[in-house]
């Protein structure tokens, strides 16, 4: 059957290939702790209290009918507010999208700066901007990053390959890794930015940066940063792209936004209007409900993190306490989002059945089918399979199953020769 060239090229998720492998075993009565799933278990992280009752009085009400395309206007003020509040960023209500969650937003920025063969950076690892450069016909520049920076790329990363370039695509707490920039960090890679725009010519398109802080309030003792608080000259080719689907555990609710100039926030707008990827307008009445009552917001959080925090925190320190013993492990101290960045340096081992482990793929498979544990190579990710990094999200796991797949983990490690 002929389907178009962009359908017959595009590749399936890896993390959703993982997952049905988890849910299939997990029918059969088998003991796996899913650690794969950017999401949360919503038993163990429930929504907000004020936001559950506002999503139902708002049905109760009859507010199911279209909402306006750039988002109702009680919520975009709402936001306007919040991210005064908390970020100190100076956005109207006008500069404000709100969609049905962040994907549409980053998948129409994408589609609103980017011609076909235009360069798009990004770093590897990174989150499905392999994906929305494919989408968008791009030319893709993967900056491959290191364990010493965190998995985060420098200014000095950046730089050979800036000229021509129309977007760079950042995200901090990054996902997959957990890991956050710097001020310094974040400050130089912006001061490059500025300097790059500056030496453009009136009629080049400019260098725009899209900046992915869905995960902002989710920190662990150390403070976010972001590109226009520290570069005020780059508010007008800066993108952000944020939503309420990780800060309170509200991914199935699909309410994201996004803010940054006016001309390109109005053409995202109009692309979104074609597809139809607006937010329910109840959940839209109830998020505007919940932003107003910042210390509802800030209460919600601080626990909400403390929780997620306690988790990786645990498996961090099993992780470290499995390296003192000997294994070939290694992670890096969280510091924000679900993840802990995790190396299981088995690559090339041979399993008790005599059969090789060539790739990390093979290795996340034999971990769920050996150990009942289940992580995400960094290859889906857009890393070689040759690397031996995986995330490990706490998400959708209790603590407890945290602390019970350790020694499971570690038994099946020890059956590697």
């Amino acid at each position: 059957m002929k389907v178009s060239k962009l359908a017959e090229n595009l590749i399936g998720s890896e993390i959703i290939k993982i997952g049905n492998q988890v849910n299939d075993l997990k029918a059969q009565g088998a003991e796996i702790a899913n650690l794969t799933i950017g999401d949360l278990n919503s038993n163990i992280y429930p929504i907000p209290d004020l936001l559950k009752e506002e999503i139902q009085k708002a049905y109760q009400n009859n507010l199911t009918n279209y909402p306006p395309a750039n988002g109702l206007l009680s919520l975009r003020k709402a936001i306007s507010k919040d991210i005064k509040n908390r970020w100190n960023l100076d956005y109207s209500e006008n500069d404000i999208l709100v969609a049905g969650g962040s994907r549409p937003l980053i998948y129409a920025a994408f589609k609103t700066i980017v011609d076909s063969d235009d360069k798009v950076i990004y770093p590897v690892p990174s989150w499905n901007n392999n994906h929305y450069s494919y989408l968008t016909e791009a030319q893709k520049i993967e900056v491959e990053t290191t364990a010493e920076n965190n998995f985060l790329p420098t200014a000095a990363d950046l730089k050979p390959h800036l000229k021509g370039a129309v977007l760079i695509a950042l995200c901090s707490p990054l996902n997959p890794t957990g890991t956050m920039f710097t001020k310094q960090q974040l400050a130089d890679i912006c001061a490059m930015i500025v300097e790059e725009n500056n030496s453009r010519g009136e009629g080049e398109k400019p260098l725009y940066l899209m900046y992915d802080q869905i995960y902002a309030m989710l920190t662990f003792g150390a403070d976010h940063f972001d590109p226009v608080s520290l570069y005020p000259e780059l508010k007008d080719f800066t993108i952000y792209v944020d939503g309420a689907s990780k800060c309170f555990a509200a991914t199935g609710i699909r309410v994201g936004w996004s803010f940054g100039p006016a001309e390109i926030i109005d053409k995202m707008k109009s692309l979104l209007g074609h597809i139809g990827a607006w937010a329910p307008k109840p959940e839209q009445e109830a998020v505007a409900v919940l932003l107003n009552h910042s210390e509802k917001v800030n209460e919600f959080v601080n626990h909400f993190k403390g929780e997620i925090a306690e988790s990786l925190t645990v498996l961090h320190n099993g992780i470290q306490d499995m390296k003192s013993h000997g294994f070939a492990v290694e992670s890096i101290k969280p510091m924000g989002a679900l993840y802990l960045t995790i190396e299981l340096n088995y690559l090339g081992k041979t399993k008790p059945d005599e059969t090789l482990i060539k790739d990390s793929s093979d290795l996340v498979f034999y971990l769920i089918n050996e150990a009942g544990v289940a992580l995400v190579p960094f290859s889906a990710f857009g890393n070689s399979r040759d690397m031996p990094w995986f995330r490990a999200s706490a998400g959708g796991v209790s603590l407890d199953e945290i602390k019970n797949m350790l020694p499971r983990l570690e038994n099946a490690l020890l059956k590697l020769k």
